[in-house]
């Protein structure tokens, strides 16, 4: 599926609307990884450590949002967390395997003894995994940009934590969501969609996106950073309720000026707890006239797992609509590549 404006020089429109196959194919192919793989019975797993910068440690987000025998923590950064040994279980995670963060903490994984896991599409990841025997979960090389692995490297990480026991088996939700997104795509990717409408209300105001804590925000910071790679535009992001004590304050004075530049978007969560329901309304209802907008955006599906990848589309939409009105390329960003070639 191309997209409706002329500036995409990288596909990533196309790639933003196969995630449906993508989640699909990574079920299928991280099943026959794990069929391969060296058996598994004899790890004694007291901690799950996913590293991974960016998208990638959003995959380990997930991982520590669903039901686990074990604690699961996210790693960004050179550094593991102190823990790390022999009982942990570390899964790796970067789509173009040179993440300099990820190789760092990997190799610090590695020489405490720990089970390692990586999954990656190449580079110097793949090569660490090959010298050493690790199990490697392949992410698909074709893609234009790493932000478009979410889906793949989510699921992999998700059947690993099924596959290992220390989940409970996500396949037929990360399966059910595949297949929701597969029917709601046409209606976020239209110019007169859903997601267009969120974006047209948007505009040229720098959305504050509030997600509820748990899956809720993992999808906001997905908003948040997909907005910042695709539409090349700021973005922020809290989470309830912890912005109920704190960040709600702030917006006691300079109004004047936060009505014209700022936008609210709240990612509502079906079927959670009902005093957070209602601490979300009291904070939106503080907030409204500070705001240029406010927007309510809800998805659908029939478990949690379902409706964040239905957050996720929705969001991913809602920044190439931006790109897309401002004729900004969602492709290439420069700007973190000279970052990055800076401080190495």
């Amino acid at each position: 599926m191309s997209g409706p404006y002329p500036l995409d020089s990288l596909g990533v429109w196309e790639a933003t609307a196969a995630l449906p196959e993508q989640i699909e194919t990574a079920l299928t192919t991280t099943a026959a990884a794990w069929r391969q793989a060296a058996p598994t019975n004899g790890l004694d797993i007291s901690a799950v450590v996913v590293l991974g910068m960016g998208n990638a440690g959003l995959a380990g987000d997930v991982a520590a949002c669903v039901a686990t025998t074990v604690p699961v923590v996210v790693n960004r950064g050179f550094e593991v967390p102190a823990f790390v040994g022999p009982h942990t279980l570390v899964i790796a995670v970067s789509w173009s395997g040179d993440t300099v963060e990820t190789l760092a903490a990997t190799v610090s994984a590695i020489e405490r003894g720990a089970a390692v896991i990586v999954v990656t599409a190449g580079g110097a990841l793949l090569e660490l995994a090959r010298q050493r025997d690790l199990v490697h979960l392949a992410l698909p090389a074709e893609l234009p940009v790493a932000r478009a692995a979410f889906g793949a490297a989510t699921s992999s990480v998700l059947f690993t934590l099924s596959h290992l026991e220390i989940a409970d088996d996500l396949t037929a939700s990360l399966a059910a969501s595949a297949a929701s997104l597969g029917r709601r795509r046409d209606a976020l990717a239209a110019e007169d969609g859903p997601a267009a409408e969120v974006a047209r209300r948007i505009g040229r105001t720098i959305p504050l996106i509030y997600g509820s804590s748990g899956l809720g925000a993992v999808a906001a910071r997905r908003w948040k950073t997909q907005i910042n790679e695709n539409a090349k535009s700021p973005a922020f992001t809290a989470v309830a309720p912890e912005l109920s004590h704190n960040e709600v304050a702030g917006w006691g004075q300079n109004g004047d000026m936060t009505r014209q530049v700022l936008s609210l978007v709240s990612l509502r969560e079906p079927g959670q707890r009902a005093e957070l329901s209602r601490r979300i309304d009291a904070v939106t209802e503080a907030v409204d006239e500070v705001m240029s907008d406010s927007i309510s955006v809800s998805p659908e599906g029939s478990d949690a797992l379902v409706r964040l990848f239905d957050l996720v589309m929705f969001g991913d939409f809602v920044s190439l609509h931006l790109a897309g009105r401002e004729g900004t390329d969602p492709g290439p960003t420069p700007t973190v590549n000279d970052v990055r070639a800076a401080s190495l």
